[in-house]
């Protein structure tokens, strides 16, 4: 699972540009590889739909055919590739990189019951089940965006998840734990990737399993991920670092909406 978690590890700290310490790592990394082909065509084959860049399909890190199961996702990922200029930067390209990872580390053999562990594992602690005591502005904000994520886990899947406040543990049930585990085992397994990196990114599954099976739309998800944090630059202004951050980690979370909404 490290590499799963590799593909998130820029998302926590400041944007490349913003931050002088992230900036000095970046300009220490190898030279960016220059732009190799020309045209950027997809076609269907043996292994799904692929990209290809002057005809020849490009490889994952570990040698799997760029290929995908839907013509939109190749379509998609294409579009990536194309818009590359003069040299490749992976940053750029968020659903090359977990269709990458996807196809390494989610789709291999014995390795989708480790995704599907980690993803069920954020249920435990869910964003949405630890609640603030004060101000009474951001609890009623809390109510009013979580309480219809726990309403679709109620309804959908058959969980009832107790709340806490601030940051005391509160233990769920082994009922609520496995109904998320069903939903979770019912996903496709080639969107599995694309879950974990919505629960990643939101620290709940039940939001990225709300935004899944469209009980929440990718924005009102989104929203969702962020009330605490909307809370605090409504008193105190906007950070523009954190808002950098939150624009690199929208792209990761739209290409795995992709994913989910055209595999499933």
């Amino acid at each position: 699972m490290s590499n799963i978690r590799d593909l998130l590890a820029d998302l926590e700290g400041p944007a490349p540009e913003l931050d002088p310490m992230r900036a000095a790592q970046r300009a220490m990394r190898p030279q960016l590889p220059k732009r190799f082909y020309a045209a950027v065509t997809v076609e269907e084959g043996a292994d799904g739909w692929a990209v290809q860049l002057d005809g020849r399909t490009p490889k994952t890190p570990r040698g799997q055919p760029l290929a995908v199961p839907t013509r939109t996702l190749a379509e998609a990922l294409a579009a990536e590739w194309s818009a590359q200029g003069q040299v490749i930067d992976p940053a750029t390209m968020p659903l090359t990189r977990l269709v990458n990872v996807t196809l390494d580390e989610v789709v291999g053999e014995g390795k989708l019951q480790a995704v599907i562990d980690e993803i069920v594992k954020y249920a435990g602690s869910d964003l949405v089940c630890y609640r603030a005591a004060e101000p009474a502005g951001l609890v009623a904000r809390q109510a009013e965006v979580w309480d219809p994520v726990l309403a679709f886990a109620h309804e959908r899947l058959g969980a009832r998840f107790m709340l806490s406040e601030g940051v005391t543990f509160v233990g769920q049930t082994e009922t609520a734990i496995d109904a998320v585990r069903r939903a979770v085992e019912a996903v496709p397994p080639f969107a599995l990737g694309a879950l974990y990196t919505l629960t990643a990114l939101a620290g709940s599954a039940l939001i990225a399993l709300a935004v899944a099976q469209d009980a929440l739309t990718p924005e009102a998800g989104w929203d969702a991920v962020h009330v605490d944090e909307d809370w605090q630059m409504a008193f105190w202004g906007r950070d523009e670092q954190a808002m950098a951050r939150r624009a690199f980690r929208k792209k990761e979370w739209d290409a795995a909406v992709l994913v989910i909404r055209d595999v499933r």
